[in-house]
């Protein structure tokens, strides 16, 4: 039967296979080939700047801005205005042509860079065999393209929020513009491509490292604070997303209007910079993650803004449609677009004269958060850190960053934060958090057990304390700390996140709530046999791996391996598919261990030693719970 779209780019994609009818996101088939469509021509832009660049010819800042742009477009939940999506087609194809007739050499061209068509052709090039994620007919190379160029999208969400604050990377943009060209790159092999990929997450590091100081200098260190998520009585303004430009521009333009704002969702943070605790009309955040959206706009009244992606689809009889607002990236049908003047500055005036006529928002919640743990502020407490990881008051880190989601396995991650010993912290960023953050889990010693460094792009601060972490304890590897990775995903901004801790050698990263449908077998197995990259078992399973003292982890000795047989058949140097033939009964087991990729082709060539030392499992424990099964 054939598709009516194919996506399968965030996590919550259909069976974790892809969407073919409609988005579970709410995006529908024409929005889709649409986006497609605009990925396609993208490439082609990007492989005429990247000859041009060969050729020694500038290429200015305003494409660079484009592509970034585009790129940001069609993140999940962004933007889902097809007239918009048009438009940006036919500036991108307009744009490749005058800079076609600039190169010198245009042989041997994509056909991406080559193609030109009024919008009437949309259609029918969406349609062709070369436009959208199937175009690439072999499953691996087709997998780490997309991985390739989902990494690139949320590398460009950093960048383009970096942009509007003044801080460009030439040097990142030239890249992101070579990375898409070569996916287009027939010639290329899978193992270069795993070289890109690393590449690609060694870029997302840098791009990260360039919003963090875009952010701190426009607005100084995040502090420590404690946030407000009660309502006060005048009426207020929502804004959502991860622009703190935005943010700012909104704050300015309604003070001394009697218009409160509140922020929602991934834009809880901004109350944790220094600049902007001067608006008395920041009152605080309401609400929860993005997914709670319909209930809690409605019960806001109040007009909302919507700065960037995380937009759920409000249906036609919603309360709130008509006050909802998009700016930068983020688009719907029948949302008042608001777009900046030349100068960057965008009148939020219509928002504050509609604010003015609505009630004032329900209270859902009341109380307070507390967060502002970014690299400076928690670095300023290294030494009570130290100490406590010293005395044993601190037994381990859990890094839990990353998205939240509306699906019911991501109770996973509330039931295993409430599980934590006593003893342990939860380092977080992103509005994953939120399945957390107002549990009240005590602290150690006056530090906190969940340190919230902000938004998902602040994750680069959690990698500055590890490496800070790692100076401090003296230790070679980051992997000797006393930290482990239980993170969440959801869209492309995870990805690069995860492909930037990949670049900078962390190891054994645990991934959920499931592994990414665009990760092909084979794929899928060389990031476990390469990195140790894991997805989640029970919480129970897991609370007992992430707790485990340091020297269950580390890899068997020759004679360990050995004494394992003496209890049964199966045997430490076993491959793991011939256990899995010998002894049907050890598949269970085997899941309960933790090892939850048992249909990878590789394992079929694996030891359970080794797979063992990959998955970070204890190998006598996985032994006898395999000889335990054979036995019954």
């Amino acid at each position: 039967m054939e598709n009516s779209m194919f996506c399968f780019q965030c996590q919550e994609t259909a069976g974790n296979k892809g969407c073919t009818k409609g988005g579970v996101c709410g995006k529908k088939p024409e929005t889709a080939g649409l986006q497609d469509l605009l990925i396609y021509v993208t490439k082609g832009l990007s492989a005429v700047t990247t000859r041009l660049r060969d050729e020694s010819k500038e290429v200015s800042r305003d494409v660079d801005h484009m592509v970034t742009l585009n790129l940001f477009t069609t993140i999940t939940n962004a933007n889902f205005d097809d007239a918009a999506i048009k438009e940006r087609i036919t500036e991108t194809l307009f744009e490749k042509e005058k800079l076609l007739h600039e190169l010198d050499n245009c042989d041997n061209l994509p056909e991406a860079a080559e193609w030109n068509g009024p919008e009437e052709e949309f259609d029918a090039k969406i349609a062709s065999n070369e436009v959208g994620v199937l175009a690439t007919v072999d499953e691996d190379i087709r997998s780490l393209r997309e991985l390739i160029t989902y990494g690139l999208k949320g590398l460009a969400a950093y960048t383009k929020h970096a942009n509007v604050l003044g801080k460009e990377d030439p040097e990142c943009d030239a890249f992101v513009q070579r990375a898409l060209a070569q996916t287009l790159d027939d010639t290329m092999t899978a193992a270069e491509y795993i070289n890109l990929t690393l590449e690609t997450g060694k870029y997302g590091a840098q791009g990260m490292a360039d919003l963090d100081e875009a952010n701190t200098t426009a607005y100084g260190n995040p502090v420590i604070s404690k946030v407000n998520i009660g309502t006060r009585n005048n009426p207020g303004i929502l804004i959502s997303g991860h622009d703190l430009k935005d943010l700012e521009m909104l704050l300015e333009q309604t003070q001394g209007t009697g218009v409160d704002v509140y922020t929602h969702s991934e834009m809880l943070p901004g109350n944790y910079y220094p600049a902007f605790k001067k608006y008395d009309n920041l009152v605080g955040n309401y609400g929860n993650a993005w997914w709670k959206q319909k209930e809690e706009f409605t019960t806001f009244h109040g007009p909302i803004l919507m700065t960037t992606n995380c937009i759920v689809p409000p249906a036609a009889n919603s309360t709130y449609k008509d006050k909802m607002f998009t700016t930068g990236a983020a688009g719907f049908p029948g949302c008042k677009h608001i777009e900046a003047d030349e100068n960057g500055h965008k009148d939020f005036s219509e928002i504050i004269e509609l604010a003015k006529t609505c009630e004032p928002p329900e209270q859902i919640e009341q109380g307070e958060i507390v967060g502002g743990f970014a690299h400076a502020q928690t670095l300023s407490l290294a030494d009570k850190i130290v100490d406590a990881v010293k005395s044993g008051a601190i037994k381990k880190f859990i890094v839990m960053a990353g998205c939240d989601g509306r699906m019911k396995n991501r109770d996973y991650y509330t039931e295993f934060a409430k599980a934590l010993p006593k003893d342990t912290v939860i380092l977080t960023a992103g509005c994953a958090k939120y399945k957390y953050n107002k549990l009240d889990l005590g602290d150690i010693g006056g530090i906190p057990r969940v340190l919230d460094a902000g938004q998902c792009n602040d994750s680069f601060s959690l990698v500055m304390i590890a490496m800070a972490l790692k100076e401090i304890f003296g230790v070679d590897d980051v992997n000797d700390l006393p930290i482990e990775y239980n993170i969440a995903w959801y869209e492309q901004k995870a990805v690069i996140v995860l492909l930037a801790l990949l670049s900078l050698g962390v190891k054994n990263i645990h991934l959920g709530p499931t592994l990414p449908a665009f990760l092909s077998p084979t794929v899928a197995q060389v990031l476990v046999d390469t990195f140790g990259i894991a997805g989640i078992g029970t919480v129970e399973d897991d609370i007992k791996l992430f707790t485990a003292e340091p020297e269950t982890k580390e890899a068997p000795a020759e004679d360990e391996a050995s004494d394992g047989s003496a209890d049964g058949p199966v045997t430490a140097d076993m491959f793991v598919g011939e256990i899995i033939n010998q002894f049907p009964e050890t598949v269970d087991a085997l899941m309960a261990s933790g090892m939850h990729c048992l249909g990878c082709p590789s394992s079929q060539m694996e030891s359970l030693a080794d797979a063992c030392y990959v998955h970070g499992l204890d190998l006598k424990t996985v032994l006898k719970r395999v000889n335990d099964a054979v036995g019954k």
